[in-house]
């Protein structure tokens, strides 16, 4: 499925010094979600940091809102 980033989340990528492969595995692999109405919370433990990013599925592609 394909990632599409808001401008908002990418701003926070480049903050956060977080990597689109991490989002990506984040989504993809995540070690637990949380739901919150139609959007969905991954988070990821990487060995440096936590990953969180915060996004909404649709039909055909994944809307990456935040990354924290």
């Amino acid at each position: 499925m394909t990632i599409i980033l808001t401008d908002h989340a990418k701003k926070r990528m480049v903050e956060r010094g977080i990597t689109f492969k991490q989002v990506q595995d984040t989504i993809e692999m995540p070690n637990y979600t949380v739901q919150k109405g139609k959007k969905t919370e991954a988070i990821k433990k990487y060995s440096e940091k936590r990953v969180k990013v915060v996004y909404a599925a649709k039909d055909k592609y994944i809307k990456v809102i935040s990354v924290m």
